[in-house]
């Protein structure tokens, strides 16, 4: 319980204004009530679609310095909360708008089925960017030549193989889907669907650069910290992606942006908990496929997100299915035992 100490507190405070908040905009118990239950449903969303996300922090966290630790753990928690679930909302309906960020604040606050019908327009860019940039995750742990542990041999030894003879093939690869799916949409959704993919490619790409330059240095100790540094800026972008298609999908269930806030940052501080858990718990050890059933996960989100134009998942189901495939790999690990008895 004491990983989860802060965040049942954050969620009590939370879920209390989360009734002042209803309660303001509909002026009855009963809308306040509502709005406290619209907040615990997005909040539980929220976990269930990022649990995988927990994870792949737990395995780039561990390999950070003490110290970017802890930026990640309270830099990373200040703009998982208001970054992602606030300002960027707001920076989205900004730009489709042409209204200052006060304006879009001001619109939220004045006229929420204004700016969610805003918000929902920009829905395929923003699941495009998002899913290409998870593929890209879950590809880049397939078709890495040095992975040796393999849940599904038969799926994995393959694709080891051909990511030590082709490079870069898990950008080709992503390049391919993109293409695929544009080909099913229409002429007008086609194009804004294929280049906001390829933002979140190059955005990975260059994030992945960035981590890898920071790596090269001659001071053995510099090295560690630039490498630390690198690995922070990952992970941001790497919630940011988790965090998109929640953010705006929250939309559908209420268009009222503080409920939304509240709800997705009780959800976000419940995955920090999770991932701090892991790391100290060294669960990624004891549980052999664990990390494999993540990037599974994550694999399956971002098709979800791309296919999403012509094919809505509910986020019920996205998550369920995620969570599924995460204990299907924590059982099988059970079965297996710890990672270094693992052939």
């Amino acid at each position: 319980m004491k990983y989860f100490t802060g965040s049942f507190i954050f969620t009590f405070f939370g879920l209390i204004a989360s009734y002042f908040v209803g309660h303001y905009y509909g002026g009855t118990v009963t809308a306040g009530l509502g709005a406290l239950f619209i907040a615990s449903i997005l909040a539980i969303l929220e976990i269930s679609l990022s649990f995988d996300n927990a994870i792949v922090n737990a395995v780039v966290l561990k390999e950070m310095t003490p110290v970017w630790r802890h930026r990640f753990l309270t830099w990373g928690m200040l703009i998982a909360v208001f970054g992602m679930r606030l300002v960027f909302p707001l920076l989205i309906v900004t730009v489709i708008a042409n209204v200052s960020p006060w304006e879009a604040l001001v619109m939220a606050a004045t006229s929420p089925d204004d700016y969610a019908q805003l918000m929902l327009s920009a829905h395929l860019q923003v699941a495009a960017f998002g899913g290409s940039f998870l593929l890209m995750v879950a590809l880049k742990y397939f078709y890495d030549a040095s992975k040796e542990l393999h849940w599904i041999p038969f799926i994995e030894k393959p694709t080891v193989y051909l990511g030590s003879k082709v490079e870069a093939i898990e950008v080709a690869l992503s390049l391919v889907i993109l293409a695929l799916i544009a080909n099913f949409l229409p002429e007008e959704k086609a194009l804004p669907f294929v280049m906001a993919g390829m933002a979140g490619l190059i955005t990975y790409v260059i994030v992945d650069g960035i981590g890898s330059w920071l790596e090269a240095s001659d001071d053995q100790m510099k090295d560690v910290h630039k490498a630390s540094a690198g690995m922070f800026l990952y992970l941001e972008v790497l919630d940011a992606s988790f965090s998109f298609d929640g953010v705006v999908g929250a939309f559908a269930i209420t268009h009222n942006l503080f409920i939304i806030m509240i709800g997705l940052s009780i959800g976000a501080f419940f995955v920090r908990s999770l991932t701090i858990m892991f790391v100290e718990k060294d669960a990624l050890t004891k549980f052999a496929f664990l990390e494999h059933g993540a990037f599974y996960a994550i694999g399956l989100l971002a098709m979800i997100m791309l296919s999403d134009p012509f094919l809505h998942i509910p986020e019920w189901v996205t998550g369920l299915s995620g969570g599924i495939i995460i204990l299907v790999s924590f059982l099988w690990s059970l079965r297996k035992g710890p990672r270094e008895f693992v052939n």
